[in-house]
């Protein structure tokens, strides 16, 4: 699989410049357009965001923080390999925080809640159409947000987003895949229809198959993208840069 840069705008100049630039690396990170074992370029990247390289700098580092990119003293930098176990605690702690609030859509949801998340399928479908694989993972993230807030826990949103970079890379590399959105739309629409109506067991019987379903393609990801994966055996406890020195990507 071979991914290219996508060139944006540059960044509008302000206070907000530093969080700009880490938000556009991240996209760029957890929507491959940097892929796994990348080189990164400090001129480069601010030459693309139009901005100095000490915003790329600090986001680099936040990066290196977030477990997305892996600063090796005396090679480079470079974007760090998805790591399955990673994976895994994501897709434990978003399953777990995302079905405990469901139940509580029902109670909670107004016509004006139901209409929106009626609304954001239908721009799913669109996007689909189109073949818009950006705008429909970005539609994906609002359906789940907004689910979150109806059932009263705004704040939760922030806690599921900050673990799942990894879980989102594997995401992407599945989204291509025609087949797979047309069944995450019906997946999404059950989920909806059945938590606006109060019926929790099937509600939370879809949210977990869906959210499951990134765990069915890892292993198959694995296989495929060999270099974009750390190795199931390479010991988790060992340093970041380390792994990086020994796994090629």
């Amino acid at each position: 699989m071979t991914r290219q840069v996508i060139r944006r705008g540059g960044v509008s100049r302000g206070p907000s410049v530093r969080a700009q630039v880490y938000a556009l690396v991240r996209q760029a990170v957890v929507g491959l357009d940097l892929v796994p074992g990348q080189a990164l370029s400090e001129n480069e990247l601010a030459d693309q965001y139009g901005v100095s390289r000490t915003p790329v700098r600090e986001a680099l580092i936040r990066l290196a923080d977030d477990g997305l990119v892996e600063i090796v003293p005396q090679l480079g930098t470079f974007v760090s390999r998805i790591d399955p176990r990673d994976v895994r605690e994501a897709q434990f702690i978003r399953e777990a925080l995302e079905v405990a609030s469901l139940p509580e859509v029902a109670g909670r949801a107004t016509e004006a809640d139901a209409a929106a998340l009626r609304a954001l399928l239908d721009d799913q479908r669109a996007a689909a159409a189109e073949h818009d694989l950006r705008r429909w993972f970005e539609l994906d993230e609002d359906l789940h947000r907004t689910l979150l807030e109806i059932a009263g826990h705004r704040r939760v949103w922030s806690i599921v987003q900050s673990a799942k970079a990894h879980m989102d890379r594997v995401r992407m590399l599945s989204l291509p895949e025609p087949e797979v959105i047309e069944d995450l739309i019906g997946q999404h629409a059950r989920i909806v229809e059945s938590a606006l109506s109060g019926e929790r067991r099937t509600a939370e019987f879809e949210l977990v198959r869906h959210l499951r379903l990134v765990l069915d393609h890892l292993e198959a990801f694995e296989q495929r993208y060999p270099h974009y994966f750390v190795p199931e055996d390479e010991p988790a406890s060992r340093p970041r840069a380390a792994r990086r020195r020994t796994g090629g990507g």
